[in-house]
């Protein structure tokens, strides 16, 4: 059993020092994130975005991520998130919907970064029937100095 320990933990060594001798500092670097949610009567939604990308000598490297949830009491609920990843550029959508006979509840998070700029938007609707829709965006755009 010691023999063992002793072997995990000279893995654990030899990936601390691995991984910090990689490392490289960001000659630029941004984040991005919105969220928001939504409800109406027995309905709510809600959904969020971020992005992050650093530039460095060897490249650019970048995430993103985007989830939602949706609720309700009687009616229908869904949450859908896709991601697209085409070469440096990075796209998520993530939409949450909640329904019950009339009365609804949305969010729609649309997330990107293509290495040199990032950018997240949060739409949000609920609507009662015979009342004014209530409507929020919410923005976030950081564009990268050149190298």
């Amino acid at each position: 059993m010691k023999h063992i320990n002793l072997i995990a933990a000279a893995s654990i060594v030899l990936l601390a020092s691995t991984s910090a001798g990689l490392a490289q500092d960001c000659k630029a670097a941004g984040t991005v994130g919105t969220g928001g949610s939504a409800s109406a009567g027995g309905t709510s939604a809600s959904s969020l975005g971020t992005a992050g990308t650093c530039q460095t000598d060897g490249g650019t490297t970048s995430s993103i991520g985007s989830g939602g949830s949706a609720a309700t009491v009687d009616g229908k609920a869904q949450s859908k998130t896709h991601v697209n990843d085409n070469g440096d550029k990075l796209k998520a959508q993530t939409k949450a919907q909640a329904v019950d006979k009339g009365t609804f509840s949305k969010s729609r998070t649309k997330t990107s970064t293509d290495g040199s700029a990032l950018e997240s938007t949060t739409r949000t609707m609920s609507h009662v029937p015979g009342e004014k829709p209530v409507k929020n965006t919410t923005s976030q755009k950081i564009i990268l100095p050149q190298q």
